[in-house]
Protein backbone atom coordinates (compact mmCIF):
# COMPACT_ATOMS: atom_id res chain seq x y z
CA UNK A 1 0.00 0.00 0.00
CA UNK A 2 2.61 2.58 0.76
CA UNK A 3 4.48 2.10 -2.15
CA UNK A 4 1.59 2.26 -4.33
CA UNK A 5 1.18 5.79 -2.37
CA UNK A 6 4.59 7.01 -3.18
CA UNK A 7 4.25 6.55 -6.66
CA UNK A 8 3.71 9.90 -8.34
CA UNK A 9 -0.10 11.08 -9.32
CA UNK A 10 0.13 10.72 -12.55
CA UNK A 11 -3.54 11.79 -13.37
CA UNK A 12 -3.19 14.86 -11.42
CA UNK A 13 0.44 15.99 -13.49
CA UNK A 14 -1.06 15.38 -16.70
CA UNK A 15 -3.64 17.79 -15.65
CA UNK A 16 -1.25 20.23 -15.00
CA UNK A 17 0.66 19.76 -17.99
CA UNK A 18 -2.13 19.97 -20.31
CA UNK A 19 -3.16 23.27 -18.30
CA UNK A 20 0.31 24.41 -19.74
CA UNK A 21 1.84 24.26 -16.18
CA UNK A 22 5.36 22.82 -14.64
CA UNK A 23 7.35 23.79 -18.09
CA UNK A 24 10.24 24.06 -15.98
CA UNK A 25 12.40 21.26 -14.38
CA UNK A 26 12.13 23.53 -11.39
CA UNK A 27 8.50 23.28 -11.34
CA UNK A 28 8.28 20.17 -12.31
CA UNK A 29 10.38 19.14 -9.18
CA UNK A 30 8.02 21.23 -7.25
CA UNK A 31 5.36 19.25 -8.09
CA UNK A 32 6.80 16.38 -7.53
CA UNK A 33 7.92 17.12 -3.90
CA UNK A 34 4.16 18.15 -3.26
CA UNK A 35 2.20 15.52 -4.71
CA UNK A 36 4.44 12.86 -4.20
CA UNK A 37 6.25 12.99 -1.55
CA UNK A 38 4.72 15.69 0.66
CA UNK A 39 0.66 15.14 -0.92
CA UNK A 40 1.86 11.06 -0.48
CA UNK A 41 2.37 11.24 2.82
CA UNK A 42 -0.13 12.87 4.59
CA UNK A 43 -2.49 10.30 1.81
CA UNK A 44 -1.04 7.35 3.80
CA UNK A 45 -1.30 8.97 7.04
CA UNK A 46 -5.10 9.36 6.14
CA UNK A 47 -5.43 5.89 5.13
CA UNK A 48 -3.66 4.89 8.35
CA UNK A 49 -5.15 6.90 10.93
CA UNK A 50 -8.53 6.91 9.16
CA UNK A 51 -8.27 11.23 9.38
CA UNK A 52 -10.28 11.91 5.93
CA UNK A 53 -9.04 15.72 5.33
CA UNK A 54 -5.39 14.63 5.48
CA UNK A 55 -5.62 12.94 2.24
CA UNK A 56 -7.44 16.26 0.47
CA UNK A 57 -5.25 18.43 -1.76
CA UNK A 58 -6.40 21.68 -0.28
CA UNK A 59 -6.01 20.63 3.22
CA UNK A 60 -2.65 19.06 2.50
CA UNK A 61 -1.93 22.73 0.44
CA UNK A 62 -3.56 24.41 3.73
CA UNK A 63 -1.39 22.50 6.52
CA UNK A 64 1.99 23.51 4.67
CA UNK A 65 1.00 26.82 4.32
CA UNK A 66 0.32 26.66 8.03
CA UNK A 67 3.33 25.18 8.98
CA UNK A 68 5.78 27.83 6.84
CA UNK A 69 3.21 30.80 8.31
CA UNK A 70 4.14 29.61 11.87
CA UNK A 71 8.03 29.65 11.27
CA UNK A 72 8.46 33.02 9.03
CA UNK A 73 6.01 35.19 11.46
CA UNK A 74 7.61 34.25 15.05
CA UNK A 75 11.23 34.24 13.96
CA UNK A 76 10.04 38.54 12.01
CA UNK A 77 7.94 38.86 14.97
CA UNK A 78 10.79 38.20 18.04
CA UNK A 79 12.54 41.30 16.41
CA UNK A 80 9.58 43.35 16.30
CA UNK A 81 7.97 43.13 19.35
CA UNK A 82 11.41 43.54 21.46
CA UNK A 83 11.98 46.67 19.39
CA UNK A 84 8.52 47.76 20.48
CA UNK A 85 7.52 47.62 16.74
CA UNK A 86 4.87 45.47 16.96
CA UNK A 87 2.04 47.43 15.37
CA UNK A 88 4.43 47.22 12.10
CA UNK A 89 2.83 43.90 10.84
CA UNK A 90 -1.05 45.00 11.26
CA UNK A 91 0.50 48.73 9.95
CA UNK A 92 1.66 46.92 6.54
CA UNK A 93 -0.82 44.20 6.45
CA UNK A 94 -3.97 46.84 6.17
CA UNK A 95 -1.78 48.51 3.80
CA UNK A 96 -1.21 45.01 1.71
CA UNK A 97 -5.05 45.27 1.60
CA UNK A 98 -4.51 48.41 -0.38
CA UNK A 99 -1.88 46.57 -2.71
CA UNK A 100 -4.91 43.96 -3.35
CA UNK A 101 -7.50 46.63 -4.21
CA UNK A 102 -5.12 48.01 -6.64
CA UNK A 103 -3.93 44.60 -8.28
CA UNK A 104 -7.74 43.41 -8.81
CA UNK A 105 -8.73 47.04 -9.71
CA UNK A 106 -5.91 47.58 -12.44
CA UNK A 107 -7.65 43.97 -13.71
CA UNK A 108 -11.29 45.31 -13.32
CA UNK A 109 -10.82 48.53 -15.37
CA UNK A 110 -7.98 47.93 -17.29
CA UNK A 111 -8.29 44.21 -18.06
CA UNK A 112 -5.05 43.75 -17.08
CA UNK A 113 -3.60 40.49 -15.67
CA UNK A 114 -1.57 41.66 -12.59
CA UNK A 115 -1.66 39.06 -9.47
CA UNK A 116 -2.91 41.34 -6.32
CA UNK A 117 -0.06 39.31 -4.76
CA UNK A 118 2.58 41.32 -6.78
CA UNK A 119 1.05 44.55 -5.90
CA UNK A 120 0.44 43.51 -2.98
CA UNK A 121 3.93 43.13 -2.06
CA UNK A 122 5.12 46.13 -3.49
CA UNK A 123 2.63 48.62 -1.84
CA UNK A 124 3.91 46.41 1.50
CA UNK A 125 7.96 47.03 0.38
CA UNK A 126 7.12 50.86 -0.30
CA UNK A 127 5.09 51.34 2.63
CA UNK A 128 8.08 49.52 4.94
CA UNK A 129 10.58 51.75 3.85
CA UNK A 130 8.04 54.67 4.24
CA UNK A 131 7.45 53.80 7.87
CA UNK A 132 10.94 53.36 8.81
CA UNK A 133 11.76 56.74 7.27
CA UNK A 134 8.75 58.27 9.28
CA UNK A 135 9.98 56.70 12.88
CA UNK A 136 13.42 58.08 12.32
CA UNK A 137 12.96 61.58 11.05
CA UNK A 138 9.27 62.74 11.55
CA UNK A 139 8.59 64.99 14.55
CA UNK A 140 5.39 62.22 16.17
CA UNK A 141 5.83 59.43 18.20
CA UNK A 142 6.66 55.77 16.38
CA UNK A 143 3.24 54.55 16.79
CA UNK A 144 1.84 58.21 15.64
CA UNK A 145 3.60 57.41 12.25
CA UNK A 146 2.22 53.57 12.26
CA UNK A 147 -1.03 54.64 13.22
CA UNK A 148 -1.48 57.02 10.10
CA UNK A 149 -0.10 55.20 7.59
CA UNK A 150 -2.56 52.23 8.88
CA UNK A 151 -5.84 53.79 8.49
CA UNK A 152 -4.46 55.30 5.16
CA UNK A 153 -3.41 52.26 3.92
CA UNK A 154 -6.84 50.70 4.58
CA UNK A 155 -9.13 54.21 3.07
CA UNK A 156 -7.00 53.63 -0.19
CA UNK A 157 -8.23 50.06 -0.34
CA UNK A 158 -11.64 51.00 0.58
CA UNK A 159 -11.36 53.61 -2.21
CA UNK A 160 -10.39 51.29 -4.60
CA UNK A 161 -13.21 49.18 -3.81
CA UNK A 162 -15.90 51.22 -3.80
CA UNK A 163 -14.33 53.12 -7.42
CA UNK A 164 -15.56 50.25 -9.31
CA UNK A 165 -19.41 49.87 -8.00
CA UNK A 166 -18.05 47.06 -5.33
CA UNK A 167 -17.49 45.10 -8.61
CA UNK A 168 -14.15 43.85 -6.75
CA UNK A 169 -15.40 43.33 -3.36
CA UNK A 170 -16.54 39.44 -3.84
CA UNK A 171 -12.91 38.87 -4.92
CA UNK A 172 -11.20 40.73 -1.90
CA UNK A 173 -12.79 38.83 0.53
CA UNK A 174 -10.76 35.39 0.29
CA UNK A 175 -7.86 38.38 1.30
CA UNK A 176 -9.71 39.86 3.84
CA UNK A 177 -10.34 36.85 6.28
CA UNK A 178 -8.14 33.85 4.29
CA UNK A 179 -9.20 30.92 2.95
CA UNK A 180 -8.24 27.31 3.06
CA UNK A 181 -9.89 26.36 0.00
CA UNK A 182 -7.86 28.70 -2.21
CA UNK A 183 -4.55 28.32 -0.86
CA UNK A 184 -2.80 27.22 -4.30
CA UNK A 185 0.64 25.88 -5.28
CA UNK A 186 1.55 29.27 -6.07
CA UNK A 187 1.02 30.51 -2.59
CA UNK A 188 2.80 27.29 -1.01
CA UNK A 189 5.56 28.13 -3.43
CA UNK A 190 5.82 31.60 -1.67
CA UNK A 191 5.43 30.61 1.49
CA UNK A 192 8.40 28.27 1.04
CA UNK A 193 10.51 31.08 -0.54
CA UNK A 194 9.89 33.58 2.02
CA UNK A 195 11.17 30.98 5.02
CA UNK A 196 13.90 30.08 2.91
CA UNK A 197 15.05 33.96 2.84
CA UNK A 198 14.01 34.43 6.01
CA UNK A 199 15.39 31.70 7.81
CA UNK A 200 19.00 32.80 5.69
CA UNK A 201 18.72 36.80 6.16
CA UNK A 202 18.38 35.89 10.00
CA UNK A 203 21.28 32.72 10.25
CA UNK A 204 23.41 35.54 8.29
CA UNK A 205 22.39 38.94 9.99
CA UNK A 206 21.60 37.17 13.69
CA UNK A 207 24.56 39.04 15.39
CA UNK A 208 23.98 42.39 13.77
CA UNK A 209 19.78 42.31 13.97
CA UNK A 210 20.11 41.32 17.73
CA UNK A 211 22.37 44.60 18.38
CA UNK A 212 20.03 46.68 16.29
CA UNK A 213 16.99 45.31 18.12
CA UNK A 214 18.23 45.79 22.18
CA UNK A 215 20.88 48.41 21.96
CA UNK A 216 21.08 50.76 18.50
CA UNK A 217 24.28 53.29 19.90
CA UNK A 218 26.15 50.23 20.71
CA UNK A 219 25.20 48.68 16.97
CA UNK A 220 27.26 51.78 15.57
CA UNK A 221 29.65 51.72 17.94
CA UNK A 222 30.43 48.09 16.73
CA UNK A 223 30.31 49.54 12.99
CA UNK A 224 27.39 48.01 12.13
CA UNK A 225 25.19 50.04 9.82
CA UNK A 226 22.19 50.07 11.78
CA UNK A 227 19.77 51.60 9.39
CA UNK A 228 20.66 49.27 6.86
CA UNK A 229 19.40 46.28 9.33
CA UNK A 230 16.41 48.39 10.30
CA UNK A 231 15.38 48.30 6.45
CA UNK A 232 16.15 44.78 6.38
CA UNK A 233 14.32 44.05 9.14
CA UNK A 234 11.00 46.24 7.85
CA UNK A 235 11.31 44.60 4.24
CA UNK A 236 11.21 40.97 5.76
CA UNK A 237 7.99 41.81 7.72
CA UNK A 238 6.11 42.95 4.54
CA UNK A 239 7.29 39.83 2.58
CA UNK A 240 6.07 37.46 5.40
CA UNK A 241 2.51 39.03 6.15
CA UNK A 242 1.88 39.33 1.58
CA UNK A 243 2.72 35.54 1.56
CA UNK A 244 0.42 34.81 4.75
CA UNK A 245 -2.28 36.74 4.17
CA UNK A 246 -4.11 34.42 1.91
CA UNK A 247 -4.77 31.82 4.30
CA UNK A 248 -4.42 34.39 7.48
CA UNK A 249 -6.36 37.20 6.12
CA UNK A 250 -5.40 40.91 6.12
CA UNK A 251 -6.96 41.59 9.35
CA UNK A 252 -5.33 38.61 11.14
CA UNK A 253 -2.12 37.84 9.85
CA UNK A 254 -0.37 40.11 12.32
CA UNK A 255 -0.81 38.02 14.95
CA UNK A 256 1.12 35.41 13.75
CA UNK A 257 3.86 37.91 14.05
CA UNK A 258 3.11 38.53 17.74
CA UNK A 259 0.87 36.44 19.22
CA UNK A 260 3.50 33.23 19.43
CA UNK A 261 5.95 35.77 20.48
CA UNK A 262 4.32 37.28 23.57
CA UNK A 263 3.38 33.50 24.67
CA UNK A 264 6.94 32.60 24.41
CA UNK A 265 8.45 35.59 26.33
CA UNK A 266 7.40 34.58 29.68
CA UNK A 267 9.22 31.16 29.28
CA UNK A 268 12.12 31.86 27.63
CA UNK A 269 15.52 32.23 29.35
CA UNK A 270 17.51 34.28 26.05
CA UNK A 271 16.97 35.92 23.06
CA UNK A 272 17.66 32.42 20.82
CA UNK A 273 15.19 30.36 22.86
CA UNK A 274 12.23 32.82 22.71
CA UNK A 275 12.72 32.43 19.27
CA UNK A 276 12.65 28.42 19.40
CA UNK A 277 9.67 28.81 21.57
CA UNK A 278 7.90 30.98 19.40
CA UNK A 279 8.12 28.85 16.52
CA UNK A 280 6.16 26.03 18.74
CA UNK A 281 3.60 27.94 19.93
CA UNK A 282 2.66 29.24 16.46
CA UNK A 283 2.92 25.61 15.14
CA UNK A 284 -0.01 24.51 17.97
CA UNK A 285 -1.99 27.49 16.88
CA UNK A 286 -2.06 26.75 13.10
CA UNK A 287 -2.00 23.41 12.99
CA UNK A 288 -4.74 22.97 15.54
CA UNK A 289 -6.58 26.19 14.07
CA UNK A 290 -6.48 24.61 10.64
CA UNK A 291 -8.07 22.04 12.30
CA UNK A 292 -10.61 23.34 13.74
CA UNK A 293 -11.38 25.70 10.65
CA UNK A 294 -12.11 22.54 8.81
CA UNK A 295 -14.19 20.72 11.05
CA UNK A 296 -16.45 23.49 11.87
CA UNK A 297 -16.32 25.34 8.48
CA UNK A 298 -15.63 28.36 9.86
CA UNK A 299 -12.51 30.89 8.79
CA UNK A 300 -8.99 29.85 9.26
CA UNK A 301 -7.36 32.80 10.23
CA UNK A 302 -9.96 33.78 12.83
CA UNK A 303 -9.54 29.94 14.06
CA UNK A 304 -5.88 30.11 14.14
CA UNK A 305 -5.85 33.33 15.76
CA UNK A 306 -8.25 32.18 18.71
CA UNK A 307 -5.84 29.31 19.28
CA UNK A 308 -3.07 31.09 19.68
CA UNK A 309 -4.83 33.66 22.32
CA UNK A 310 -5.61 30.23 24.03
CA UNK A 311 -1.63 28.93 23.91
CA UNK A 312 -0.62 32.55 25.26
CA UNK A 313 -3.47 32.22 28.31
CA UNK A 314 -2.11 29.04 28.96
CA UNK A 315 1.53 29.97 29.20
CA UNK A 316 0.45 33.32 31.20
CA UNK A 317 -1.96 30.97 33.88
CA UNK A 318 0.88 27.63 33.57
CA UNK A 319 3.91 29.88 34.84
CA UNK A 320 0.74 32.11 37.32
CA UNK A 321 0.19 28.24 38.34
CA UNK A 322 3.84 27.44 39.06
CA UNK A 323 4.84 30.52 40.70
CA UNK A 324 2.07 30.53 42.99
CA UNK A 325 1.13 27.02 44.12
CA UNK A 326 4.79 26.32 46.09
CA UNK A 327 4.17 29.41 48.01
CA UNK A 328 0.39 28.55 48.63
CA UNK A 329 1.81 25.08 49.65
CA UNK A 330 4.34 26.74 52.05
CA UNK A 331 1.82 28.47 53.45
CA UNK A 332 -0.50 25.72 54.28
CA UNK A 333 2.21 23.82 55.75
CA UNK A 334 2.75 26.83 58.15
CA UNK A 335 -0.74 27.03 59.15
CA UNK A 336 -1.08 22.80 59.82
CA UNK A 337 2.61 22.96 61.37
CA UNK A 338 1.05 25.87 64.08
CA UNK A 339 -2.02 24.04 64.66
CA UNK A 340 -0.10 20.73 65.74
CA UNK A 341 1.73 22.57 67.70
CA UNK A 342 0.99 22.83 71.71
CA UNK A 343 2.71 25.86 72.27
CA UNK A 344 4.51 28.52 70.67
CA UNK A 345 8.33 29.41 72.21
CA UNK A 346 9.50 32.77 71.68
CA UNK A 347 12.85 33.52 71.70
CA UNK A 348 14.15 33.91 75.55
CA UNK A 349 12.36 30.62 76.41
CA UNK A 350 8.54 32.15 77.47
CA UNK A 351 5.57 30.87 76.12
CA UNK A 352 3.77 33.68 73.35
CA UNK A 353 0.84 31.96 74.61
CA UNK A 354 0.45 33.34 77.39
Amino acid sequence: MITTLLTPPTGRLTQLAAAGRSATPLADGFDWLLEAVYGALLTAMSELTGIDMLGYAYMQRAYLAAICIAIIGPVVGTFLVHRELSMLSDTLAHTAFAGVALGLFLNSVFSLSVSPIITAFVVAIVTALLVELLIDHADTYGDTSLAMVLTGGFAVGSILITATGGGIAVGINAYLFGSLATVSKTDIGLLILMSLIVGAVVTLAYRPLVYVTFDAPAARAARFNVRHYKRLLVVLTAGVVVSAMQIMGVILVAAMLVIPVAAAAPVARSFKQSIWLAIIAGQLATVIGVTVAYQFGIAAGGSIVVTALLVYLGVVAGRRVRREVPLLLSAMLYRYRRRRSPKQVSADGGDERK
